[in-house]
C-alpha cells in the first residue's frame, strides 16, 4: 500500500500526460488539479507518487491519454494499458459518455534481462496477445456516472453508496477492466480507476414539439467471456457465456424510463469444439440441473422474476439442448421463474418475421405485469421493475437480438403512451424516421454484441434493420457466415486466450504447447489437396488424349494423396485450428 487510512473521494482524472523515461513512466494530470504525478517503474510496474518531474539528460517521449485502464503481468514483465484515443457517444443521465477509439500498452519489462531464454520466449509470445486488447470493440466509459449500474439501481444508491469513488459503486459483473485494474485498487489510486465496461448505442427524435432520446445500454458479464466457439454454456458456478445486460432508456417529456432485458447462453455445461466443420457437433457433458437452478437463483437475486424465453429448435443438432434445457426448467419452474419455448425457425423461417408476434401475445403478461423503471417530471420513481425477460438461442447473437427488439419496440411504445405523447392505438411504425431510427439502433446493438462474441456483425440484421429478409441481407449472411467460419477455426484460440489474460481466466499451469500446431498448417494441406486433384484431372484429360497407362497410375496416385491429406486432416482436425492455450477447454 502507499498511504495508510482511507483514500480521499476524488473525481477522476479526464486528461493526462504520460512522460515516456527510460526506467519509469510518469502521468500527469493536466485538467486543472495539482496533483502528484504518478509513476509506474518500467522494471516491475510498481506505483508511486512523486511531486515533480525528474532531471532530463534528453527529451522523453510524451503522450496525451485519457485514462488508465490497468496493468497486466505475465510470466515475467508486466505491462500498462491507457487510452489513448476517445469519442463523445451520447449521455447518461445527462452526463457524457465516450467510446474507446485507442488504446495502447506500455510494456514494464527491463526485468527481463535476466529471465531465462524460454520465459523470454514465451513472454515475447504472450505480450503479442496484448495487441488484441489494445483493439477490443465496443468499450465505453464516463468519467461522471457509473455505466455498469442501470437507471433503477443508480436511483436506489445510498446518499452515501453515491460519495463513493466510481469503481467502488460498479457492479463487479459488468467492469470489463476489473481484473487489470486490481493493482490501481490495492494502491488506492481512485482518481486513476476509470471503470470500463462493452456496448452503449443512442439516438435523439423530435415528436412533435417533444424531443425523444432512446439509448441503449449493453453490459457484458465478465464471469464467462471469451469467444463464440471456445467459450459455451455455464460452468459449475451457474455464470453462462455471452450474458449481456441490455438496457433500454428513454427521455421524453422530462420522464424517464428504463426497460431492461438479459441474453445468455443456455446455462447447461455444454461445449461445440471447432473442428474444421462448419456446424461442429454439441458435446453436453453431465446433466447438472443444479447449474441450471444456481444460474437461475442469481437471476432472480439480481432482477426479481425471470421469464426465460428460449429460440432453439426443437429437433436437429439443437434439439437435444432444448429437450435437457426444458427438463431442467420443469424442475426449478416457479411463481418467479418461467419458462417459453419458441421455435424461432420453424414458426418464422427466413420470410414470416411478422410471427413473431406469437411469441409476444404468449409473454405480454408477464413483461405487462413486470413493469419497468420510470421517473416522473419531478424525478420521483413511479414505476419500480421488477422482472426480467431472459432470451436465449444457441449464440444468443442473431435469433436473441430481433425478438429482444420487438419486446423492446413494444415497451418503448408503452412508455411514449404513458407520459401522453402517443394515443392508444398509436405505434412506432406511424412515424416513419422514429421507426427507422430505432430499427438501426437496435442492428447496430446486435452487431456489436455479435462482433465481440464471433467477430462479425450479426446475421438477420435485415429483419432487423427492414423488418424483413432482403436479397441484400441474405447474401450479405452468406459471407458473414463464411468470415465466422474462419475466425472460429483459424483466429479465436489466441483471441480466447487474449481475453483469459485480461480477465485473469487462465492458469501458467495448464499452459499447452503448441509445437504439433507449428507444424500442422492447414493452408499447406489444403494447398496439398487442391494441388493433388489438379493433376489428378490433369493425367485423366492425357488418358483420355493418349490412353497412357503411366498417366492413369499417376492420375490414381495424384488422387490417392488428396485423399490421403484429405482424411488425415479430417482425423486430425484438432490440431489444424487455432486453439487456446491458457485454459483447457472440456473436450
Amino acid at each position: 500500500m502507499m498511504e495508510k487510512g482511507d483514500p480521499v473521494v476524488q473525481k477522476v482524472y479526464k486528461r493526462m500526460r504520460l512522460w515516456e523515461f527510460p526506467d519509469q513512466y510518469l502521468v500527469e494530470p493536466t485538467d486543472g488539479s495539482s496533483a502528484p504525478f504518478l509513476a509506474v517503474s518500467r522494471y516491475n510496474a510498481s506505483f508511486s507518487l512523486i511531486d515533480e518531474l525528474p532531471q532530463m539528460i534528453s527529451s522523453p517521449k510524451i503522450w496525451t491519454i485519457f485514462g488508465v485502464v490497468g496493468t497486466l503481468k505475465l510470466l515475467a514483465g508486466s505491462y500498462l494499458l491507457v487510452i489513448t484515443g476517445r469519442e463523445s457517444a451520447g449521455n447518461y443521465v445527462d452526463k457524457p459518455i465516450f467510446r474507446i477509439s485507442s488504446m495502447k500498452i506500455f510494456p514494464c519489462d527491463i526485468s527481463l534481462k535476466h529471465a531465462t531464454e524460454e520465459h523470454k520466449r514465451m513472454e515475447s509470445e504472450f505480450s503479442q496477445l496484448l495487441h488484441i486488447a489494445e483493439n477490443t470493440p465496443g468499450l465505453y466509459f464516463s468519467y461522471d456516472v457509473n455505466l455498469t449500474l442501470s437507471l433503477q439501481r443508480l436511483h436506489d444508491l445510498s446518499e452515501e453508496s453515491k460519495l463513493l469513488p466510481l469503481w467502488k459503486q460498479a457492479d463487479p459483473r459488468f467492469l470489463w477492466n476489473s481484473y487489470i485494474s486490481e493493482f490501481l485498487v490495492d494502491n488506492k489510486l481512485d482518481p486513476y480507476l476509470l471503470p470500463v465496461m462493452q456496448g452503449f448505442k443512442s439516438f435523439q427524435y423530435a415528436l412533435g414539439e417533444n424531443i425523444l432520446n432512446v439509448s441503449l445500454i449493453g453490459r457484458r458479464c465478465n464471469r464467462r467471456t471469451g469467444t463464440r466457439m471456445w467459450t459455451r454454456g455455464a460452468d459449475s458456478d451457474g455464470f453462462v457465456a455471452n450474458f449481456v445486460e441490455t438496457e433500454q432508456i428513454m427521455q421524453l417529456n422530462g420522464h424517464i424510463a428504463s426497460f431492461i432485458q438479459v441474453r445468455g447462453s443456455i446455462p447447461l455445461i455444454w461445449d461445440q469444439i471447432v473442428d474444421l466443420t462448419y456446424k461442429p457437433k454439441f458435446f453436453i457433458w453431465n446433466f447438472e440441473p443444479h447449474v441450471v437452478e444456481k444460474h437461475f437463483q442469481d437471476l432472480n437475486k439480481k432482477y426479481g422474476n425471470v421469464l426465460a424465453v428460449n429460440l432453439v429448435n426443437k429437433h436437429g443438432d439443437e434439439g437435444r439442448l432444448c429437450e435437457l434445457f426444458g427438463f431442467a426448467m420443469q424442475h426449478i419452474a416457479s411463481e418467479n421463474v418461467r419458462y417459453k419455448h419458441f421455435d424461432f425457425h420453424k414458426i418464422c423461417g427466413e420470410l414470416y418475421i411478422d410471427w413473431l408476434s406469437v411469441l409476444y401475445y404468449q409473454i405480454e403478461i408477464f413483461v405487462y405485469k413486470n413493469r419497468y423503471f420510470l421517473l416522473n417530471d419531478k424525478g420521483e420513481k413511479v414505476e419500480k421493475q421488477i422482472g426480467v425477460v431472459r432470451t436465449n438461442c444457441v449464440d444468443c447473437l442473431d435469433r436473441t437480438n430481433v425478438t429482444q427488439s420487438m419486446i423492446g419496440r413494444k415497451t418503448l411504445e408503452s412508455q411514449i403512451r404513458r407520459v401522453g405523447v402517443f394515443h392508444i392505438d398509436e405505434t412506432i411504425r406511424m412515424h416513419p424516421k422514429l421507426d427507422e431510427c430505432f430499427k438501426n439502433m437496435w442492428a447496430n446493438h446486435g452487431d456489436e454484441i455479435s462482433i465481440q462474441y464471433a467477430g462479425t456483425c450479426a446475421l438477420k440484421g435485415d429483419f432487423v434493420r427492414f423488418g424483413k429478409r432482403t436479397i441484400y441481407g441474405t447474401v450479405k449472411e452468406g459471407w458473414t457466415a463464411l468470415v465466422r467460419y474462419y475466425l472460429n477455426n483459424f483466429c479465436d484460440g489466441s483471441k480466447q486466450d487474449a481475453i483469459d489474460l485480461l480477465h485473469g481466466h487462465f492458469s501458467w499451469l495448464v499452459l499447452r504447447n503448441r509445437s504439433v500446431e507449428a507444424v500442422a498448417s492447414f493452408p499447406l494441406a489444403f494447398s496439398a489437396i487442391l494441388s493433388g486433384i489438379f493433376y489428378a484431372m490433369l493425367s485423366l484429360i492425357r488418358v483420355v488424349d493418349e490412353h497412357d497407362l503411366w498417366n492413369i497410375f499417376s492420375s490414381i496416385m495424384w488422387g490417392g494423396m488428396s485423399y490421403l491429406v484429405a482424411m488425415f486432416v479430417k482425423a486430425n482436425a484438432p490440431i489444424f485450428c487455432d486453439r487456446p492455450r491458457l485454459n483447457q477447454p472440456r473436450l
